[in-house]
């Protein structure tokens, strides 16, 4: 028995220690888990910080390629006095260049180790140079000179509108600018010539744009007799403002006027010259399907431009049912108004009629300011995330207002030293007409542009890539989106206003009819024009500039409403699947806080989020 109860107080005792032994091994067992834990999230938060890194090492290169890029972002150092190389050889070492990352990339990070925003960051870089490099094969199909995007009227504006002067050495800087701005012209021109010499030329009819872009810019002081030119004007303003000694600012200026004759002068009188030898060289047709491989750089551009791989065909069909549509909404703005007759009827009546335009630019421009101060007042009820940075509203200067669009946007400086934008071109009352000023101002300023690049400049959180790159289908995409939010938030009160936004959007989906035409189905400019003019009730200068525009600028013009229409379906689905859990400050925070993405992608996310909601 004695024996019993050892034995029994023994096995207690083994039992007991055992015990103790399983709670040390647990305890150690947890703590190694954390320990591995802790491990693998730091391992994780490396990974993270590494890949951002890597990317702000990319940005720095090739911010040090570029100082065009430097002066946009807000940055004044030693490259400030310096334009960007535009030769073709530098174009294949900043494509390398990114393709080089791109594989870095792909060697040294796996999306499985990176959180969701930088497994976000990786897709979007992969796309990113994925789209270069489908673009690149095509870079020399793209105009030099035209009256859109030309670098006659582009690089005066540059120095115009981003140049900042706020010191001695900044003016010095701008001097420098205009005495680079003769070879650099010089060097385009030569560019120009041999891509036209290869079939890459524009259409006659742009020609005269560009020689009397150049030589407003060669006009007045100290070129001629009157007043000062534009850059001259521009280069006094900035310098006269400074707080320095007058001999300082006169020696400035005496610079400054010299670089104008001995450099600006013959670039621009050169590319004059060489404009007028391509127009005797220009072929009959508009479209890009005249070039060698036309067609297939067109399919190129539609792809880049919509994100999507929508062919031509289809995206003119597209553009025809939502014609059909957009019509129908225009007739019961017919019956609310009283109108008798038919569509084109009222086309006519908006287009021509007196009442529908403005008498003086003062007076446009007032109600482009009332209308956005009244929005800016309602955005907070539909955003969670709303800009910093403040806004202008600021007409196309008069050197190029012949021939730039009627209405863009500028992006904000990251550093808060240049506001956001919005330029309208009130060159041509009669091509502004009133029923359109409302959507206008919301496209580009609030809720529209200057909402959407403002706070994809100011998301400090994501790479630069993200924050200062850009998918047209999605950010026109949002423009064209938020004019018709714009009535989701009790505007467009007076129904002509309401009928210019329906305009608007019908203008948007003629895009997608016209520039297809243009390119794929061999339109004609004519054909075009008169297209617009049955289905529009827009100007008849409005017209003939916009089909000028998607001619020299393929492909652009189908983004929009391709991009509106993803974004509103989202929104339809959102809504539909959420019901009261569904609010437009969520939705938009979820559009908005990524940057500008591809629409698949855009999807996704919204995607996502429904189910998170849910």
């Amino acid at each position: 028995m004695k024996n019993v109860k050892i034995a029994l107080m023994l096995s207690a005792t083994a039992i007991l220690g055992a015990c103790e032994t399983v709670d040390e091994t647990r305890t150690a067992t947890a703590a190694s888990t954390k320990s591995v834990a802790s491990a693998s999230a730091a391992s994780a938060a490396s990974e993270d910080q590494r890949i951002l890194a890597f990317y702000e090492a990319v940005d720095q290169e090739n911010l040090a390629n570029s100082p065009i890029s430097k002066s946009y972002r807000g940055i004044r150092d030693a490259d400030y006095g310096r334009w960007d190389d535009p030769s073709d050889a530098a174009a294949e070492a900043d494509f390398k260049r990114g393709q080089d990352a791109l594989a870095k990339m792909k060697a040294e990070f796996a999306p499985a180790n990176l959180n969701a925003d930088n497994q976000l960051s990786y897709r979007l870089f992969e796309y990113q140079q994925d789209r270069a490099k489908r673009a690149f094969a095509f870079r020399n199909n793209d105009y030099i000179f035209d009256q859109m995007r030309g670098a006659q009227s582009q690089m005066p504006a540059f120095l115009i509108n981003i140049h900042r002067v706020s010191t001695k050495q900044h003016a010095a800087d701008y001097v420098s600018r205009l005495y680079g701005l003769g070879p650099y012209m010089e060097q385009l021109v030569r560019m120009s010539a041999e891509r036209a010499d290869n079939g890459v030329i524009v259409p006659d009819w742009v020609f005269p744009y560009v020689i009397n872009d150049a030589q407003n810019v060669i006009t007045g002081a100290p070129f001629t007799k009157g007043d000062d030119s534009p850059l001259f004007a521009d280069l006094k303003k900035k310098v006269n403002a400074l707080d320095i000694p007058q001999a300082e600012k006169d020696d400035l200026i005496a610079r400054g006027e010299e670089a104008l004759l001995d450099s600006v002068k013959p670039a621009y009188e050169k590319l004059g010259i060489e404009m007028k030898r391509q127009q005797a060289m220009a072929v009959d047709g508009d479209g890009v399907w005249r070039f060698k491989d036309g067609a297939a750089y067109y399919a190129e551009r539609l792809q880049n431009y919509t994100t999507t791989n929508l062919s031509a065909d289809e995206v003119h069909q597209i553009g025809l049912d939502n014609v059909e549509r957009i019509h129908g909404e225009m007739r019961g703005i017919m019956e609310k108004v009283g109108f008798e007759g038919s569509l084109q009827d009222f086309f006519k009546y908006a287009r021509t009629d007196p009442k529908f335009f403005y008498p003086t630019r003062e007076a446009y421009l007032a109600d482009a300011n009332a209308a956005i101060a009244a929005m800016e007042k309602r955005v907070p009820d539909f955003f969670n995330t709303l800009p910093k940075a403040p806004l202008v509203v600021k007409p196309v200067e008069a050197f190029r207002e012949k021939s730039a669009g009627k209405a863009f946007y500028q992006s904000p400086a990251p550093d808060g030293s240049r506001p956001g934008t919005y330029y309208v071109n009130l060159y041509n009352l009669k091509d502004m007409s009133k029923n359109e000023m409302e959507a206008l101002a919301y496209h580009e300023a609030l809720p529209g542009h200057h909402l959407q690049r403002a706070i994809q400049t100011e998301l400090d959180d994501l790479p630069a890539f993200r924050r200062f790159g850009g998918v047209t289908a999605y950010t026109e995409g949002w423009g064209l989106y938020s004019e018709e939010l714009g009535k989701d938030m009790g505007f467009y009160t007076d129904p002509y206003s309401d009928f210019g936004r329906l305009g608007m959007e019908l203008w948007r989906a003629c895009r997608l009819v016209v520039d297809t035409g243009i390119h794929h189905k061999r339109w004609s400019r004519e054909q075009a024009i008169q297209y617009l003019t049955d289905n529009t009730p827009n100007p008849d200068g409005d017209i003939r500039k916009a089909i000028e525009r998607y001619i020299v600028y393929p492909g652009q013009a189908t983004a929009y409403m391709i991009g509106k229409l993803k974004i509103m379906e989202l929104r339809a689905k959102a809504q539909n699947e959420l019901g009261d859990k569904f609010t437009f400050g969520d939705f938009h925070d979820v559009i908005l806080r990524t940057g500008p993405v591809p629409l698949t992608i855009l999807e996704e996310n919204v995607d996502n989020w429904i189910a998170e909601k849910k």
